[in-house]
């Protein structure tokens, strides 16, 4: 997916798509990931995923939206992620099977930011 096509997805109004375009804006990398999961499944997951967070006071942005979004939505979605550029923050976003709407979209601050794999060498 082009940037600028992922940019448009996430000109929402809620937080976590402008703190996700934001970051996308800074330099962020990113992908979109081809294949799709059902959204009732990923709600499961990311639904516990919230309790997780909760209970060890981690950061998130958007993340109980997100559950109930998946819960509504019921279709396929495709994943894709974002991960800010100092690595503090990793966005996911949740997307209808063709890639054209944006379902929707959390994000969760990393405790010690997560190198990038190209920072490996």
């Amino acid at each position: 997916m082009q940037r600028e096509r992922l940019e448009q997805l996430l000109r929402g109004d809620d937080e976590t798509s402008a703190a996700a375009l934001a970051a996308l804006r800074a330099g962020a990398s990113y992908v979109v990931w081809d294949g799709t999961t059902p959204a009732q499944s990923l709600a499961g997951v990311y639904g516990r995923r919230l309790r997780h967070t909760l209970q060890k006071g981690i950061e998130t942005s958007g993340l109980e939206q997100a559950v109930q979004r998946l819960n509504r939505y019921g279709g396929p979605v495709r994943l894709g992620q974002i991960r800010a550029t100092d690595g503090s923050w990793i966005f996911m976003l949740f997307l209808d099977q063709d890639g054209g709407t944006l379902v929707a979209c959390t994000g969760v601050r990393q405790s010690r930011p997560v190198p990038h794999p190209s920072d490996a060498c």
